[in-house]
Order: structure tokens, then sequence, then C-alpha cells
């Protein structure tokens, strides 16, 4: 056990140091909650524009899609990061050398600094965007108590899915150089790809049936319907045992492709 806590030391550093280093950064959180809370505002009056008095589509009423959007703008406040972003500017910069030398894991160095970061935008972002929006807009409650304390897990479950995802497109800066395009494309597809911009039913049957084989779902969809309740408590089950199955995959894929990319990097910059 000691070994282990001594182990866990440095990550839990790099975790302070993510959480440290927001504090210079407070203003951007002060205009997240306006931006997070104008992004809710825009599709409140896009599905009231489509939905008309008592309308049910694709299995959502009206309370329970202005519910689904203000919970998925919620979460990804918490479960978002810049893990992609800071590899290739580090790369670029050439201080991904500083990295190497370090006797840790760098994929988790990095989750742990995301971790640290992700803590700040609970207390200052999430929290506070939360108040808002369920004050202004007519959100509902989970649907039971169970139900919220699933919907947290699978919350966390996203922040592990984004993690990975971030590690293994920041990799990608050590043979590519400049990701930059990649990283922008990777935010648009996860959106659109996660449910967070239209749940999974909105899609074509055969569209979804591809989507249900990756991992991007589990992000905001599977939380949400957790959070509404469409989920019984054994289809819930599972599925938040294939989303941690998915975090246990592309971590292990982002430490495989990181090591793999290391053999041929090339330092730039100093």
């Amino acid at each position: 056990m000691r070994r282990l806590l001594e182990g866990l030391a440095p990550y839990a550093e790099f975790g302070r140091v993510g959480f440290v280093n927001i504090l210079a950064f407070r203003l951007r959180y002060f205009t997240g909650i306006i931006t997070y809370s104008l992004n809710v505002t825009i599709y409140y009056f896009i599905w009231k524009a489509i939905y008309h008095p008592g309308q049910s589509i694709a299995g959502y009423n009206m309370p329970q899609m202005i519910t689904y959007v203000c919970a998925g703008w919620i979460i990804r406040s918490f479960y978002t990061n810049t893990i992609d972003q800071e590899m290739a500017y580090e790369v670029i910069e050439g201080r991904i050398a500083m990295d190497l030398i370090k006797p840790v894991s760098v994929p988790w160095m990095w989750i742990s600094r995301a971790m640290g970061e992700s803590a700040f935008r609970l207390g200052l972002l999430t929290l506070p965007t939360a108040f808002v929006v369920a004050f202004v807009f007519p959100m509902q409650g989970p649907a039971s108590r169970e139900d919220l304390l699933l919907f947290l897990f699978a919350t966390l479950g996203s922040f592990f899915l984004m993690g990975a995802i971030g590690v293994l497109i920041g990799t990608c800066a050590i043979p590519l150089k400049s990701i930059l395009a990649l990283v922008r494309a990777k935010q648009w597809v996860i959106e659109l790809l996660s449910g967070l911009l239209l749940p999974m039913p909105f899609f074509p049957e055969k569209f979804r049936a591809v989507l249900a084989w990756l991992p991007f779902e589990h992000i905001a969809y599977t939380p949400l319907q957790i959070y509404l309740g469409k989920l019984g408590r054994t289809q819930a089950l599972h599925a938040l045992a294939a989303e941690w199955l998915w975090v246990i995959v592309l971590l292990a894929l982002a430490h495989a492709w990181w090591n793999h990319s290391l053999r041929r990097i090339t330092i730039q910059g100093g």
C-alpha cells in the first residue's frame, strides 16, 4: 500500500498543478458561464420552434428535450479538456523534451493535470452554470436518486473517455508535428457523435447501428439517458459497463500509441 501511494503521489501533484494553473484564467470561466448559458438558450428556442404542444419526437417530449439540452451542456463543462491542444503546443515548441525526462507516465501526467482542471471547472464553471440554467429554463430533476448516482458515475466515465481521446489525438503531434486542424475536427465530430447536439434516436437507424459500436455515444448520450430515466436499471448498468470498458480500451490504446510514437520522435524548438 505504501508503494502504491508513493507511486500515485506524483500524479496527485500533477493534478494540483493543473488546478492551480487554471487560477490564472478565472475570467475565462466566468465568461464560460455566459457562453454555456447562451448555447442552452439557442438550442432551447430551436427545439421550442420544432415541437408542438404535447408533441413527442423520437421518444422525447418537450420537457425531456429541454432537460436533455440543459444537462448535456452542464456536464460538457466538466468533462471537456485541452490535453491534445497542450500536447500539440509542447511538441511544436520542443517543450515535450522536459516531459520525457520525468520518471512518470506522460499520458497519465496529462490526464492528471486534466483532472485538476476539471476539479476547478466543477466549482467555478459547472455548478454555477447548472444553477443559472436550472433557474432560467424549465429543467427537470433526475428521474430518481439512483439514476442521479449512476448519472454522476457515467459523467466521470465521460471525463476519462475524453482524456483518453485527448491523449490519442495529442500524440499524433509527434509524427504529424502540427495537429491543430485535427483537434478542431475532433471537437466537432465528438459534439455530434456523442449525442450532445442531437440524441441518438434522431439519427438514421443504420447510422445508429454503426455508432453503437463506437465509444462516442457514451460521452454524452449515455449519461443523459440515465439522468432522464430512459434506461431501466439493468440497461443502465449494461451501458455503464460498456462505457467503462471503452475507458480501459482507449486508455490502453493511448499508452500503446504513445510508446510507439516515441520511437520516431524528433524534438523541435527549444
